[in-house]
């Protein structure tokens, strides 16, 4: 079915609006993207064409699923339940458990650990979030650390470590966005946005700050933490998980190793995956350019497959695992990951419904290039613009394709000073609304890694998300009243006030909030 390309002006904002708000009200992830997507296809379709709200849907869905990346990074998923599912019956997660209560003597340490892996991991959003989670879940329970709080530090560093790291799959796509009649290459603007990407930048300051001072938390994450410290019961997620995979019994070999190298072989083999896909040693690429242009899902899905032969060759000769329990393991670790693809496979869906049917996008990145906006207030104002597209339509790179070529013809006409601040402000305010958002498939990645209920982690991740975007705001005013006396000046000038302002509010907030 071809779809013809009509413009829907503001109800083209309706789906994603009504999906987040039920999302908030009901609780039920599902139901209310199924909903969000159900009144996309109506707007769509027409009223007098009731059934057209099923084809649409179906039609979205099935081309979503039918996409090269999308499908592999189902794939992905499911080969990574199947992993944890094998290194858990193997006695891997046990022995790294009882290893990290031995060694890792505070909560305080076992957050700052699972900060910094988030960090180091940012070749790939979707990698990191999984692969955190899988790693520090059985530290994070011994030292009763919320799953909520797991969540916020998984998502907070895959998103902001990949929008700042110049060898990811992020900044291929950024520079890919970058006009190439704007003065200089999209590599050299990227390079030179970091700084100036304050939510990525004050979020990395922010989960380090959390992680080390005591009682730092404050709204709903402090309740979550509050009661992960009196002994309540750790909440598995809706999201990921069964009875079935939970009471898998476990073998009392397993030694740490037996869940790192599985872990450091998925590592290794996906960025193998990826410079391959990327054409490095068939084209003599450069390793950038071989990271820019490989296909992700791809070399996931081809990581995640060798470092499950790998897993099968260093279990099953040792007698860890039997051959007939190992592929069961496999296949409950497969059936787990179940909930969270179709979770993602609909806010693919409701996305595809935005983007490519009532073109949301295009309608708000037309409102904004025809406003008269104040000169000074441009970053500012392209901060909120492209938080609230990122958190209606649920991605970061969607908002990049509209709003980067829109900002910088901007820049260009009236500012060209704040060219690289207005980068800056659409990839940091993109960022927090992707964070924000409940059909962001970075958000539901990061619930699934973290095994937390994906609600709650929205609930709690927002207070934060806010308060970094907040101070953000006010950043990029400054940026925008001192961009006359060049970038370095308004760089030194805005990054220092913006960190001042954050340590204020974290030390305020706590005192404000904490029984909130």
């Amino acid at each position: 079915m071809e779809n013809e390309l009509v413009s829907f002006g503001i109800l083209s904002v309706i789906p994603p609006l009504v999906a987040i708000a039920l999302a908030l009200i009901t609780k039920e992830v599902i139901f209310s993207l199924l909903v969000g997507i159900m009144s996309g296809a109506l707007i769509y379709s027409g009223i007098g064409n009731p059934l057209g709200i099923f084809t649409v849907t179906i039609d979205t869905m099935i081309g979503k699923l039918a996409d090269e990346d999308n499908a592999a990074m189902v794939i992905f998923l499911a080969l990574l339940g199947g992993l944890v599912a094998v290194i858990t019956k193997a006695g891997g997660s046990n022995a790294y458990g009882s290893w990290a209560e031995r060694k890792i003597k505070s909560r305080e340490s076992a957050g700052i650990l699972t900060a910094f892996l988030g960090m180091l991991i940012f070749i790939d959003d979707y990698f990191n979030c999984l692969t955190v989670g899988t790693v520090m879940r059985p530290v994070t329970d011994r030292f009763r650390i919320s799953r909520e709080k797991l969540a916020y530090l998984i998502d907070a560093t895959a998103a902001p470590i990949c929008i700042i790291a110049p060898i990811s799959s992020w900044a291929a796509s950024v520079i890919s966005y970058y006009p190439d009649k704007a003065g200089v290459s999209g590599m050299q603007a990227f390079i030179s946005s970091i700084p100036m990407n304050l939510y990525a930048v004050l979020t990395l300051f922010m989960i380090v700050w959390i992680s080390l001072r005591k009682n730092a938390d404050y709204g709903p994450m402090a309740a979550a933490e509050r009661k992960a410290k009196e002994g309540a019961a750790i909440e598995s997620s809706t999201i990921a998980g069964n009875d079935e995979l939970e009471k898998l019994s476990v073998s009392d070999k397993g030694k740490v190793r037996d869940l790192v190298i599985p872990v450091v072989l998925l590592v290794v083999f996906s960025v193998l995956a990826m410079i391959y896909y990327g054409g490095y040693w068939e084209e003599e690429k450069s390793l950038f350019d071989a990271f820019g242009d490989t296909a992700a899902g791809f070399a996931l899905a081809l990581g995640g497959i060798c470092a499950i032969v790998a897993a099968f060759l260093i279990f099953v000769p040792r007698g860890l695992v039997n051959f007939k329990d190992f592929f069961r393991s496999v296949g409950l670790g497969i059936k787990s990951m179940v909930p969270a693809i179709i979770i993602l496979t609909l806010a693919w869906t409701i996305s595809g419904i935005c983007r490519d049917l009532l073109q949301t996008g295009e309608y708000v990145a037309a409102v904004v290039e025809t406003s008269s906006m104040p000169v000074v207030l441009i970053p500012a104002i392209l901060f909120i613009v492209s938080a609230a597209l990122s958190f209606a339509t649920g991605t970061s790179w969607g908002t990049f394709g509209i709003l980067i070529p829109i900002a910088i013809s901007i820049c260009d006409i009236v500012a060209p000073q704040l060219s690289i601040v207005a980068l800056s402000a659409v990839l940091a305010g993109s960022v927090f609304g992707d964070h924000c958002s409940p059909i962001s498939d970075t958000t539901i990645l990061s619930s699934t890694g973290a095994k937390c209920d994906h609600i709650k982690h929205i609930a709690t991740q927002i207070p934060y998300a806010l308060t970094v975007a907040s101070v953000c705001f006010v950043g990029y005013i400054i940026a925008g009243l001192t961009s006359g006396l060049g970038f370095a000046a308004s760089t030194a000038i805005t990054l220092p006030i913006s960190l001042v302002l954050l340590i204020g509010a974290l030390l305020i907030l706590p005192k404000v909030l904490k029984s909130a």
